[in-house]
């Protein structure tokens, strides 16, 4: 009995057709069981930034303090000049030679007004013998200003006034109220304040009125 030789090339070819159609079925297998995945194109984000113009830093320029002047008042004086012949008149400034000590002494300041101190006990206040009425000025006329000053007045032991100050103004300044108020109070006269019997100098404060008739 003769026994039956094979190829090994034979026994190759048997084998790879047995895996090939494995290999197959299992591609199928994985294609049918497996989910499909999609390949997208990667897209680039392009991030877009704003350019905001930002307004220049605007500077406020400070004005310095106005000076405050005051007003000035001008009298002026009208003449005759006709008939005279005009000159040249020549304006020459001198100033006087002054000396300084470095040790002199400095005078003290005046004192204020009035000598009397502001509070002095008395018994009998001051009563008023001769009053004179201030006169109403132009000016306080025409513009219809009406009201009161208060004075604060010094009585002296003779019964005359001495220094007069202004508490509560009206109208100050040369030819106002106020200085109308202090010229007549200044030539009234009292029989002066009594402390023990005695005359002492002592300061009374009242208002005068101004009013239009």
């Amino acid at each position: 009995m003769q026994k039956k030789s094979y190829d090994w090339k034979d026994i190759a070819n048997s084998y790879y057709d047995k895996a090939t159609s494995l290999a197959i079925l299992i591609l199928i297998f994985a294609f049918l069981v497996f989910p499909k995945f999609e390949i997208k194109p990667y897209k680039r984000e392009v991030k877009v930034t704003e350019a905001i113009e930002i307004p220049p830093e605007i500077k406020e320029k400070i004005k310095p303090p106005e000076t405050v002047v005051k007003p000035v008042v001008q009298v002026v004086v009208e003449e005759d000049f006709a008939g005279t012949e005009e000159e040249d008149i020549e304006i020459v400034e001198t100033i006087e030679k002054t000396s300084l000590d470095p040790y002199e002494e400095i005078a003290p300041p005046p004192p204020q007004f009035g000598t009397t101190p502001k509070f002095v006990v008395y018994e009998d206040p001051p009563v008023p013998i001769k009053q004179v009425q201030p006169k109403y000025t132009d000016f306080a006329r025409r513009t219809g200003i009406e009201g009161q000053v208060w004075l604060e007045v010094e009585v002296l032991k003779n019964g005359k006034v001495g220094a007069v100050e202004v508490k509560k103004s009206l109208l100050s300044g040369p030819g106002g109220l106020d200085e109308a108020a202090i010229k007549a109070v200044k030539q009234w006269e009292y029989s002066p304040a009594k402390s023990g019997g005695k005359p002492v100098a002592c300061w009374i404060t009242f208002p005068i009125t101004f009013e239009l008739k």
